[in-house]
């Protein structure tokens, strides 16, 4: 695939792809896979261990590992930025796991420990379904952090694991603020001022992420952005939190392959180098677009996981 842009880099905070995967990460249907990536130089992924109600990680990792296996020199397994940097040198796609919410470790601290014995580097404190650690912005939104929840945001801490705030209630929010000794994101949550969603962050919020030097990912699911929502519904919500001085903590999250419905034109990973280029014929530096699309994560990647 060619493209009017040389080495544009992209680090992808989310994707549920390994959930629906049934075949080959080089080539499928889906919404991401390594051929369609390509086109980003380096290109860095999170990729996301999920399943809605049950503690699935061992069985959806060794998935991952039977994935890795087949794409070959194509795509590593990362565990720091030094990893990732080392990888796009040799070509490759630099891979990040996540848990998308605690519960696919049955919330348990000696799980959180396998886990990050095995690479995972980012955990989601929930999804949507409310567990012992937390509310969610769905499922019981005024509950915040439990004290196994507090245990276990410090445990992640001590292990160098990121905190992920996306699908956290509000007070699971402010609870994760109060008590963080270091910089969490919101992987995959847009702007709430912007378009009114449970699912996205008030402008309270992003103040308060930026306060801690995380960052906070972009969702193309049209349902976060707004009505009908294109390029420019995406830009709108880059440009709120520019205003907002975030410039150095705004991220991609796209939720591919875990939304049901993506903004108009856009197909797959391969779209984003659209953003890319209408964010630069909109006059936007193209130091701060390349930050939006890769440094501003892999800066929080290398602050908690280690260089």
């Amino acid at each position: 695939m060619k493209t009017p842009f040389d080495n544009v880099p992209l680090f992808d905070g989310h994707c549920d792809t390994l959930l629906r995967l049934n075949g080959n990460l080089f080539r499928n249907s889906l919404h991401v896979d390594l051929e369609r990536a390509s086109v980003f130089s380096p290109y860095a992924q999170f990729f996301a261990i999920f399943h809605p109600s049950d503690a699935v990680f061992d069985s959806a990792y060794k998935s991952f590992l039977f994935e890795t296996k087949k794409a070959g020199q194509q795509l590593e397994l990362c565990l720091n930025a030094e990893n990732a940097a080392h990888t796009a040198l040799k070509g490759a796609a630099a891979a990040f796991l996540s848990v998308e919410g605690a519960h696919v470790l049955g919330c348990d601290e000696e799980n959180l420990l396998h886990a990050h014995s095995l690479g995972v580097r980012s955990i989601a404190l929930t999804w949507n379904n409310a567990s012992v650690i937390s509310g969610t912005c769905v499922e019981d939104s005024n509950r915040g952090l439990s004290e196994k929840g507090r245990s276990f945001v410090f445990k992640c801490e001590e292990l160098g694991i990121i905190i992920d705030v996306s699908h956290l209630s509000d007070p699971g929010f402010w609870d994760v603020y109060e008590i963080s000794s270091a910089p969490f994101i919101a992987s995959h949550s847009n702007s709430r001022a912007v378009f009114k969603h449970p699912r996205n962050i008030s402008d309270e919020m992003f103040k308060a992420i930026c306060e801690k030097g995380g960052t906070a990912g972009i969702n193309l699911y049209s349902a976060f952005l707004g009505q009908r929502p294109d390029i420019s519904t995406i830009i709108a919500h880059i440009e709120h939190w520019l205003e907002l001085d975030g410039a150095g903590h705004i991220a991609l999250g796209c939720d591919f392959d875990g939304c049901e419905e993506l903004p108009e034109n856009f197909t797959g990973i391969e779209s984003l180098m659209n953003l890319y280029e209408a964010m630069i014929s909109k006059n936007y530096p193209e130091q701060l677009v390349r930050d939006v699309f890769y440094n501003n994560l892999m800066r929080v990647v290398s602050n908690i996981c280690g260089m």
